[in-house]
């Protein structure tokens, strides 16, 4: 049986502590992530953009939550695009930083549903669908191209959960809008605001959960 060291009689280099803690998954290194990721980000802001013009348009506060999500999003993306290059301490750090936004974002969209709750204004139910249906397919599109590298470190889990929470966000603005036009209160998408702030606030936690377990790892 080969001793670690016997490498140096085969003509090979002996194994290090290196060798033996290099991370096997790659994900975040691959040329075809950092494709996906650009993509994934320019798709994400222009929508948030649109989406948010929606909101205010249609006076959604749904729309306006799930806006938010699309440009965090966007944004956290671009984040990881520039943790690609650094080390795992910087790639943790960058998922940590992720994760602190996320919470920001959240508490707002929350705060920002309780405020609507004292103007109890009528949003357009067709705005809502419209702009929801494109937010959807749209987001299909980068779920597809994120999916063969939803697997990695807490940096490129991020970015997969951010992507998911778009997903989800989408689908309860088509439901909340539907709501809407059936009872003719605005309760529906105040609510539906509420609980994307809540997927917020909850992916968060899973976010900096993993960020932190990981610093902890590459002390």
């Amino acid at each position: 049986m080969e001793s670690p060291n016997s490498g140096f009689a085969l003509g090979r280099p002996p194994l290090t502590c290196d060798d033996c803690c290099r991370p096997t998954n790659l994900t975040h290194a691959s040329k075809g992530y950092r494709r996906a990721l650009v993509i994934v980000a320019a798709i994400n802001l222009a929508m948030g953009m649109a989406e948010m013009f929606g909101g205010v348009f249609g006076k959604s506060q749904a729309l306006k939550a799930d806006a938010l999500d699309f440009l965090g999003d966007g944004t956290i993306t671009l984040i990881a695009l520039v943790a690609i290059s650094h080390g795992p301490r910087w790639r943790a750090r960058a998922a940590l930083l992720q994760g602190i936004f996320l919470t920001v974002l959240g508490l707002g969209v929350i705060g920002a549903a309780v405020y609507r709750i004292i103007e109890r204004k009528l949003p357009d139910a067709e705005v809502m669908t419209w702009f929801g249906a494109a937010a959807l397919a749209v987001n299909v599109a980068s779920a597809l191209v994120l999916i063969p590298h939803r697997k990695g470190d807490a940096n490129v889990r991020a970015v997969w959960l951010f992507s998911r929470n778009d997903a989800l966000g989408n689908v309860a603005v088509l439901i909340a809008a539907r709501l809407v036009f059936w009872t003719g209160t605005p309760w529906p998408d105040l609510v539906t605001a509420g609980l994307i702030g809540g997927l917020f606030l909850l992916s968060a936690v899973d976010i900096i959960r993993n960020a932190r377990r990981e610093l902890r790892g590459t002390v």
